[in-house]
């Protein structure tokens, strides 16, 4: 796959100067396990990035529950890692796939090509007994140079265009769990049910346990897609709709833009309409 490395891959390249590894374990219920479980064990040489303090922005009055970082922050987080513009980037989570993703788009967002998800996670990781330490490394600050892909991003201005104009080369894809979607339960924002015109892909079905479905089977999942059109992904904070951003674009796809603040952005603004 484009975006997906196996376990074996990462094995071979654990030594390699110019390979990165990065930690993305988080939990939403408990915001500090991912950093303790980090600092308990970790793939040898892998950086520790958090979801909240690195992968997200100051929660705002709009934005989302989990808006995009100040781009100069996370450049210079980045660097301190020893990330450059030749660096090859491996992420992992704990094998749910979503706070990997985050970081995969995020990179791909900031211009950056060399940038993979680690299939199976650090789970997959641990099954294999693969060499894990507690060390925390050191790297020589590096150069990073931002080439924003602003074309990866969708804006709630454009968001509300399809909704309005009920644009037929437009399709909103809700990634979150159908009994979200249809609105039956709703346990985390204040209002239940979808964007208007939105389908349901829900992000989970992209994988088979802890892996990623092989780009065949995504373009099997995606068949009602039109590929000519714009696909604008969502979640909730924009968190887990990345797994289904990278997806789409392993199935061939190349029209996909993240709409970052998601479903919690959408409805902080009193006159957007829910279905």
């Amino acid at each position: 796959m484009k975006y997906v490395k196996d376990k074996e891959w990462l094995l071979k390249n654990l030594n390699e100067k110019n390979v990165r590894i990065v930690d993305c374990r988080f939990s939403l219920a408990e915001s500090q396990k991912g950093k303790i479980e980090y600092l308990h064990q970790h793939v040898p040489g892998a950086v520790f990035f958090d979801l909240e303090k690195d992968l997200s922005g100051t929660v705002g009055e709009h934005g989302g529950r989990h808006p995009l970082p100040n781009v100069v922050e996370l450049v210079s987080k980045l660097e301190n890692a020893g990330i450059s513009d030749d660096t090859t980037i491996i992420a992992y989570d704990n094998g749910e796939g979503a706070f990997a993703a985050r970081f995969w788009w995020l990179l791909h967002y900031l211009g950056h090509e060399h940038v993979y998800v680690l299939d199976g996670g650090f789970n997959g990781w641990l099954n294999e007994n693969y060499p894990l330490t507690a060390n925390i490394p050191s790297y020589e600050k590096a150069d990073f140079h931002v080439n924003l892909k602003s074309e990866l991003i969708a804006t709630v201005e454009e968001v509300k265009e399809v909704v309005e104009k009920q644009q037929i080369n437009k399709m909103l894809i809700d990634s979150r769990e159908e009994k979200r979607y249809l609105g039956l339960e709703e346990p985390i924002d204040k209002k239940a049910g979808h964007i208007p015109g939105a389908i349901n892909k829900p992000w989970m079905e992209g994988f088979k346990g802890s892996q990623y479905l092989s780009a065949e089977e995504q373009r099997q999942r995606f068949s009602d897609v039109d590929a000519n059109q714009q696909i604008i992904v969502y979640c909730g904070s924009g968190v887990t709709a990345t797994p289904n951003f990278l997806a789409l674009k392993e199935a061939g796809f190349e029209k996909v833009k993240l709409y970052a603040g998601s479903f919690s952005d959408w409805i902080s603004y009193k006159e957007n309409k829910v279905e």
